[in-house]
């Protein structure tokens, strides 16, 4: 089941305090992004965050689900109510994770 637009637009507005925050739709999914590195997504009406350090403390009850099948584990953020500690992980999953690697320029 895809996620809907208004699931979305719920998550967004909790991350409305969050700077640089995007995303991407993809396959009736949607992808997260915070200073533009992925860190995590919506996938059938399911917030999922990549399993960082930071991410694994700020959710330590939190249970692994796929988002896909065939993907990688990811948490389930079930934190969607509190904008405070949403924009805490997210900012904190962002510093974990490396750069974006810049796409070489056709010649």
């Amino acid at each position: 089941m895809p996620s809907t637009k208004e699931y979305l637009e719920y998550v967004l507005e909790q991350l409305s305090e969050t700077e640089e925050i995007s995303y991407r739709a993809m396959m009736g999914e949607y992808v997260l992004y915070c200073r533009g590195k992925v860190v995590g997504g919506i996938y059938d009406n399911r917030l999922l965050i990549k399993p960082t350090e930071s991410a694994k403390n700020l959710l330590h009850d939190a249970s692994y689900e796929f988002p896909y099948e065939g993907a990688k584990e990811m948490l389930l953020a079930d934190i969607i109510d509190d904008k405070q500690r949403l924009k805490e992980l997210f900012e904190s999953v962002a510093d974990d994770l490396p750069a974006p690697k810049r796409k070489a320029k056709k010649q």
